[in-house]
C-alpha cells in the first residue's frame, strides 16, 4: 500500500479522526485541520481525511444531532478531500464498542479510497480512544505504519476506565510512533506506554498571520461591542469542563463596568444563561455564540483579558491565540497550560476557581498595564510551521525504520 520510504516530501497521508471540522461545527477539532494544512504547505505532501461521524436516525435528528445527520458523506476543505463515514454509537456500551464500530466505518471509507486509486504511505490518527484504536485496526488491515497523537482527555480521563485502558495498551503496542501535545501529557502517558514507546512531544501552534492584534477600538466596532466597558473574554465549547460557569459565578463580584463575553456554542447554553439570570448578571454576561475562526482575532483584540478555567486540557489553542493577539490570560494550572503561561508578563495561573478567587484575580489583572508586544513575541516561536516541521521529522523516522525492517 505504501511507496518507498525515506522522506515525507510528497508523502501521501491518510488522516483518521473524529476531531475534525464539519459544516455544522466548523471549529470542532480545528487544531487537527490546522496541523494537517500547515504540514501540506510545508512539505508538498498530500493528505486525505477520514473523519467519521455518528449515525443518527431521522427520529432523533434534532439540535446537535441534526448536524451529524446533515454532514455530507464527502466534502473538500481548501483542496483537501474529507470523507465522513457513519459509525454506530450504541447507548450505554458506546465507550467499549466504539473502537469496533468506528473501525468498521473507517475501513469502508479506506477501501473506497483504495478502489478509486488513492495510495497512502502512513496513517496519522488523532485522539487515542476510540480513534487511535480504530486506526490501529485499519492500519493492520492495509499494512500501513501508524502515528497516533494524544490531545487531552484521551490521556487525562479515558485511561481511568478498565476496558479503554486495555484497548489503549493494545493500540500503543501496534503504533509506530506516539505523539503528545504537551510535556504534561507525555508524563501522564509514560505508565500507559511503558515498554512500548518513548512519546514525542509536538505542541499545537498558532497561525500568526490570522491571529494578530488590531486596535481594540477597531475590533470592538467591528463586533458591535461597547467601547466604554472593560471586557473579559471566555472562548470555548459550552461544556462543563471548559469552566465558563466559574467565570459567571464570579461576575457579580466584578466592578459594574466589567462585562463578560462568552464565545462558543454547546449543550450547556441554556443552563449557563439561566445561571447568569439567577446571579443577576444577565445584562453583563453576553453569549456571543459561534464566531468564525477568521473573526476570533477581533474578539481577543477587543478584550482586556481572556479567561480559560478548564478542568482538563492538553495544551489549548486559546492560550496561543489570545497571546498572539496581545491579550493576557487567566487560566487554571492544569496539564500543559503552565508550559505556555510561564511568565507573569503574559498571564496568571490559578488553582482555586471559587467565585471569590476568580473575581480577585480578574480584578487584579484588569488593574495592570500589559505589554501586548511582549505577549506576541512570547508565542512567535510557536507557529504551525514549527509544528509541521516536527511532524515531518517523526514521519521520516517512522518511514526509515519501516524501510530498514524490509
Amino acid at each position: 500500500m505504501s511507496s518507498p520510504a525515506g522522506t515525507s516530501t510528497g508523502l501521501r497521508l491518510l488522516v483518521f479522526t473524529t476531531l475534525f471540522p464539519r459544516p455544522s461545527a466548523p471549529q470542532h477539532g480545528v487544531f487537527v485541520w490546522e496541523r494537517i494544512k500547515w504540514w501540506q504547505r510545508e512539505t508538498g505532501g498530500k493528505a486525505v481525511v477520514v473523519a467519521p461521524v455518528p449515525w443518527v436516525p431521522d427520529a432523533l435528528a434534532r439540535g446537535a444531532y441534526a448536524g451529524f445527520r446533515d454532514t455530507p458523506a464527502e466534502e473538500e476543505l481548501e483542496g483537501t478531500r474529507v470523507l465522513h463515514p457513519r459509525y454506530l454509537l450504541l447507548p450505554k456500551v458506546g465507550m467499549s464498542s466504539a473502537p469496533l464500530t468506528l473501525a468498521r466505518a473507517g475501513m469502508g471509507a479506506v477501501k473506497k479510497l483504495l478502489r478509486e486509486g488513492e495510495r497512502f504511505d502512513l496513517i496519522d490518527a488523532h485522539y487515542l480512544y476510540p480513534d487511535g484504536v480504530a486506526a490501529a485496526r485499519i492500519a493492520a488491515r492495509v499494512e500501513l505504519p501508524l502515528v497516533v497523537t494524544a490531545r487531552g482527555t484521551d490521556l487525562s480521563l479515558i485511561p481511568n476506565y478498565a476496558i479503554p485502558r486495555r484497548w489503549l495498551r493494545w493500540m500503543l503496542g501496534r503504533a509506530d510512533a506516539f505523539i503528545c501535545v504537551s510535556d504534561a501529557l507525555r508524563e501522564a502517558a509514560l505508565p500507559l506506554c511503558e515498554g512500548l514507546h518513548d512519546p514525542y512531544v509536538i505542541k499545537n501552534g498558532v497561525d500568526l498571520a490570522k491571529f494578530r492584534r488590531v486596535p481594540p477600538a477597531e475590533a470592538r466596532a467591528a463586533l458591535g461591542w461597547p467601547d466604554d466597558r472593560r471586557i473579559v473574554l471566555s472562548v470555548g465549547h459550552l461544556i462543563e469542563r471548559k469552566g465558563h460557569h466559574h467565570l459567571i459565578a464570579a461576575a457579580p463580584r466584578l466592578a459594574a463596568d466589567v462585562c463578560v463575553k462568552i464565545v462558543g456554542t454547546g449543550p450547556l447554553d441554556e443552563e449557563l444563561r439561566r445561571q447568569a439570570r439567577e446571579a443577576g448578571v444577565a445584562d453583563r454576561v453576553e453569549f456571543v455564540g459561534r464566531l468564525a475562526h477568521e473573526e476570533l482575532h477581533r474578539a481577543y483584540s477587543a478584550a482586556d483579558l481572556t479567561v480559560l478555567l478548564s478542568s482538563r486540557e492538553g495544551l489549548p489553542n486559546v492560550l496561543f491565540e489570545s497571546l498572539a493577539c496581545g491579550t493576557p490570560m487567566l487560566a487554571t494550572r492544569i496539564w500543559g497550560t503552565p508550559e505556555l503561561i510561564n511568565r507573569p508578563e503574559v498571564g496568571t495561573l490559578v488553582d482555586d476557581v471559587s467565585p471569590e478567587s476568580i473575581a480577585a484575580r480578574v480584578t487584579e489583572m484588569l488593574a495592570r498595564d500589559w505589554d501586548s508586544d511582549l505577549m506576541r513575541r512570547h508565542v512567535e516561536p510557536c507557529s504551525w510551521v514549527r509544528t509541521a516541521r516536527a511532524m515531518t521529522e517523526v514521519f521520516d523516522d517512522v518511514l526509515r525504520r519501516r524501510a530498514s525492517r524490509r
